[in-house]
């Protein structure tokens, strides 16, 4: 393995419109003025500096860790669990598995959950007395019971909404009920395209839109603020558990066990979230491209708040470290594509990575030089530690993906620099790989299985419909935040700007299409997710899901959450990696 720390060289520095002198040479003994060529225009993107330094991550401490501490997490985890196990009553049950998901202590209890939800989902087929009581009538019960039960797998039936839905009993009956009215529209987006639930989103989405301002429960109308925002369905746990905590502290239905129990986990997870933090930013300060480029966006915080988004348990220490320099080397990549080289330099990088040949590097120019042995060490490395763990060489899996993405690079640089106007079909086909949906899923899939199957590999490299959806989505969310922003610096038109001249439409009418069909393409990833020809296992399904998820995060209020830290992504890094929550 070949490594280069290329630290001690000067940096480059681009502006607005950096150019590049060619030497001049001399043709004959006889002095000869060479003939001038153009200069090489560059452009920039004018982003803003990192907000966290090398030094800040290396500074981050904790004191919650050592054995005392997990001994005292140890001991709340059991009672905890004995909570659980004593709930007798259905609907208490639901609550507490609701609240432990939004807590962020589900990772906890999957089994315990899945036993739970099986038992309940069962009951269905018995006239089960506690359930008709709850259910009759009760539609916070009914929603919350279908939302849960579709999350984890278990089909219930859209029927049992028709006695809520459809009727003039339930204008009357049930309009002053706001949290049976957020439960349906939260179950409204775990459903995979049934009528009656569309009907049930127009329903609920209309009446709470309209109450949302005048609701006498201050914790009732944060969470149908939020909910409105983004549904449960497109949030990440582990990015809203400490805002639902204050919530919950407050609740009438809080267990103090539990809330101690979620309070001490978020700050253990914090310290060790640190502690990747600090390797990340080493490997990162030791390629000193962020000093050396500074035309690309630095995001090493954003970066590993993605890897937190898909995945939080603590045993997925190696892929959030490994997804974190990946999304960054990510990063580095899409902004000497989209903004500073030029399109003969981008031919003979992308031909460069296909040949994966060190030897041809001497064809590249310096800067790019940097970028492909960062890149080549990175993938040699994480292939050499899956080969020595699990003896399956992952190497050509690994290449492909990185040449897949810098293809699809290479192909909207090419519109751009001809001034191609795609169509929406067209952008969408190579956007959903240059969204870089596919690349992370296989590489997510590497750094956390064990054993790796070949046809597993396999399967994800045909780009199932799983995938191909999350992607489109995460291509329509990423466009939703970014579009204003990249077609500014001068970029290609994305998604929302290509519907706009297909269709002949505004870009606010494109903008709510898109809502719409983002929402139409979940319907279907719900549908497909549990599907019998998907030989992955449902856990990695969940996180090529926190994927898209994640992009919801970072662009739902149309920002560039990932470009543009500060905001709420710098609240977001602040509260998860360097701010513990008091215990008292």
């Amino acid at each position: 393995m070949i490594c280069c720390n290329f630290g001690r060289d000067l940096p480059l520095k681009a502006t607005k419109t950096t150019t590049l002198k060619p030497a001049i040479k001399s043709f004959s003994q006889r002095t000869k003025v060479a003939v001038p060529q153009e200069p090489i225009v560059r452009r920039s993107g004018d982003y803003q500096p990192c907000i966290w330094d090398y030094n800040f991550f290396q500074s981050l401490r904790t004191d919650y860790t050592g054995e005392e501490c997990n001994a005292r997490a140890a001991v709340l985890k059991e009672d905890v669990k004995l909570i659980l196990e004593n709930v007798v009553d259905p609907l208490d049950q639901l609550e507490l598995i609701d609240s432990f998901q939004r807590l962020g202590l589900g990772y906890h209890f999957e089994e315990e959950i899945k036993r739970t939800l099986e038992k309940i989902y069962n009951s269905d087929s018995t006239n089960n007395d506690k359930w008709e009581k709850n259910l009759l009538g009760n539609l916070h019960a009914t929603a919350l019971k279908f939302r849960l039960l579709r999350q984890h797998g278990y089909h219930m039936s859209s029927e049992v909404f028709r006695g809520f839905i459809g009727d003039e009993r339930f204008n009357k009956s049930h309009a002053a009920d706001v949290k049976g009215m957020l439960s349906l529209y939260e179950a409204s987006y775990a459903t995979d395209g049934e009528s009656l639930m569309e009907e049930a989103y127009s329903f609920a989405s209309k009446f709470l839109k309209e109450c949302v301002k005048s609701i006498d429960d201050s914790d009732l109308g944060m969470q149908v603020s939020q909910a409105l925002e983004l549904p449960q369905q497109w949030r990440i746990p582990r990015l809203d558990a400490r805002w639902y905590m204050e919530i919950y502290e407050r609740s009438s239905n809080m267990i103090p066990e539990v809330l101690k129990f979620a309070k001490l986990d978020f700050n253990i997870v914090q310290g060790l979230n640190q502690e990747e933090l600090k390797d990340v930013s080493m490997w990162w300060n030791k390629t000193a491209l962020g000093h050396k480029l500074d035309f690309i966006r630095d995001r090493l915080g954003a970066s590993f708040l993605w890897g937190v988004g898909i995945s939080s348990k603590p045993q997925h220490r190696y892929f959030r470290i490994q997804i974190a320099k990946v999304i960054q080397l990510i990063t580095t990549l899409d902004d000497v594509y989209d903004v500073y080289a030029t399109l003969d330099e981008l031919e003979l990088f992308t031909s460069v990575v296909q040949r994966w040949d060190l030897n041809s590097m001497a064809e590249l120019p310096h800067y790019m030089k940097i970028c492909f042995l960062t890149l080549y060490n990175l993938i040699n490395e994480i292939a050499y530690d899956i080969l020595n763990e699990q003896n399956f060489d992952v190497l050509p899996q690994l290449r492909k993906s990185w040449t897949d993405l810098l293809e699809a690079y290479l192909v909207e640089a090419r519109w751009f620099h001809t001034g191609y106007q795609p169509t929406f079909d067209e952008f969408m086909r190579n956007g959903l790989v240059s969204i870089t949906g596919p690349i992370i899923a296989i590489q997510s899939y590497i750094f956390t299985s064990n054993p790796i199957r070949e046809e597993d590999m396999e399967f994800l490299e045909s780009l199932p419909h799983v995938l191909r959806l999350a992607s489109e989505i995460f291509r329509l969310a990423d466009d939703f935040g970014t579009s204003s922003n990249e077609l500014k610096r001068g970029d290609v038109p994305k998604s929302i700007q290509c519907y706009m001249m297909d269709k002949g439409v505004s870009e606010e009418v494109a903008r709510e299409d898109m809502i719409s069909l983002m929402k139409m393409k979940w319907a279907a990833v719900m549908k497909c997710r549990f599907a019998d020809d998907n030989p992955l296992d449902w856990s990695f399904v969940e996180m090529v899901l926190n994927l898209v998820r994640t992009a919801h995060c970072f662009y739902n209020a149309g920002d560039d959450g990932h470009g543009v830290e500060d905001g709420l992504t710098e609240h977001r890094i602040s509260s998860l990696f360097t701010h513990p929550i008091p215990l008292i």
